[in-house]
């Protein structure tokens, strides 16, 4: 198994060249507004104040590129309605810049808010030395933890129907460390960076969840028959933590045999906890199966901050401007947050509006086979909230 590093532990440190040692440890403690692109580790972060006005949340909202733009309208529209208790403070990102002004402008506004919601932000800038801005916002605020629900709709035809399981995902490390370097011509190497440290905060967070969800089931995903210290790793410290949890049934499986299963036998799996990018493969894979990119939403957690979006991370630019990207991922994501902010009532307002458009009336976007339009789903879904809203009223 890896040898630990202070709590900075990654599986190739021994394989690197002292000079790249040195370079890398040097970055560890960057200053405050260091965008950690090239950083591997997440630093911990300490908490601000979070900003509330006359009982109102403000909340930073980052429309991103593609549909992004129209999603975020979209949201505001369904808020006003629903009479949510909210304000947004939107920042948009200049996705051609390479600066990282834009960027540190949102991560300050997270901090003062403490939460997002968020559309995909493209990095336009194809240059290694400028990397995501995903992914630095991410490591910024520690968001170390992604959760995607993947729940079957009635009312969507699917390969597979009544699937109900959540992808608990490493958010800051990994393969997204984005250590790369061209050693000789011709020859580039990639770095993965796995932590001790990161892979039990991760592990606890999914075993934690299934006990106050009810859920029974853990499964740990990795390639540790090929990877076997950083995968191995990350694996171990799983079956450590799992002892912890006596009630709770751990099991593991190979990255590629997941895949093949959530196909053949999605059933079998109820919480699943892997590593960052084994998460994106295996939350497309999922949502695929189930209707796609359009329905389903990602909670970005850490110990003091929270960022929503939609689930699969897809920017949409082919469809952005066409009134036919489904609405339903960011509005479910804006539902999300407003159970995080502890507005249970508007969430559940919202949210069954949402189900009684998707599965009731079966008001579908192209993305799901239907022939509505993006606004369609929205005037939908707002019908609803007016007819709760004079229920209340």
């Amino acid at each position: 198994m890896a040898t630990k590093l202070g709590t900075k532990a990654f599986s190739l440190l021994k394989y690197s060249s002292p000079q790249n040692v040195t370079r890398m440890l040097s970055q560890a403690a960057p200053a405050p507004f260091d965008i950690q692109h090239s950083n591997p580790f997440a630093k911990k972060v300490d908490a601000v104040p979070v900003a509330k006005y006359g009982g109102r949340h403000t909340i930073t909202m980052l429309p991103g590129g593609g549909i992004g733009p129209e999603m975020m309208t979209y949201v505001r529209e369904v808020f006003r309605y629903a009479g949510v208790p909210v304000d947004f403070e939107v920042i948009q990102i200049d996705q051609k810049s390479e600066s990282d002004e834009d960027l540190e402008y949102a991560i300050t506004s997270i901090r003062r808010n403490g939460v997002g919601i968020k559309g995909n932000i493209e990095t336009g800038s194809a240059r290694p030395g400028v990397m995501s801005r995903n992914v630095g916002l991410r490591n910024e605020l520690d968001l170390f933890v992604n959760v995607l629900h993947a729940k079957s709709h009635p009312g969507i035809n699917s390969r597979h129907r009544d699937i109900d399981v959540f992808i608990v995902r490493q958010n800051t490390e990994g393969e997204y460390a984005m250590l790369e370097h061209e050693s000789v011509p011709g020859v580039v190497e990639s770095m993965k960076v796995i932590t001790d440290e990161n892979s039990a905060r991760v592990a606890r967070y999914a075993f934690e969840f299934a006990r106050k969800n009810g859920r029974k089931k853990v499964t740990t995903v990795h390639k540790a028959n090929i990877m076997k210290l950083s995968d191995g790793l990350f694996l171990e410290v799983s079956k450590q933590m799992s002892k912890e949890y006596p009630e709770i049934q751990h099991s593991d499986m190979i990255i590629d045999n997941t895949c093949m299963q959530l196909v053949s036998n999605p059933h079998q799996f109820d919480v699943i906890n892997t590593t960052n990018l084994y998460g994106s493969i295996v939350s497309n894979v999922v949502c695929g199966l189930i209707g796609g990119a359009g329905l389903f939403s990602g909670r970005n957690y850490g110990d003091h901050y929270a960022v929503f979006e939609p689930g699969t991370r897809n920017t949409g630019t082919a469809i952005a401007g066409k009134n036919i990207a489904n609405p339903i991922a960011m509005l479910q994501a804006s539902v999300d947050m407003l159970h995080h902010l502890g507005h249970t009532q508007h969430a559940k307002m919202i949210d069954d509006a949402i189900y009684k458009t998707v599965n009731e009336d079966r008001i579908h976007t192209p993305d799901l086979g239907g022939q509505a339009t993006s606004i369609d789903v929205v005037q939908n879904i707002i019908k609803y909230l007016q007819q709760s809203t004079r229920k209340i009223n």
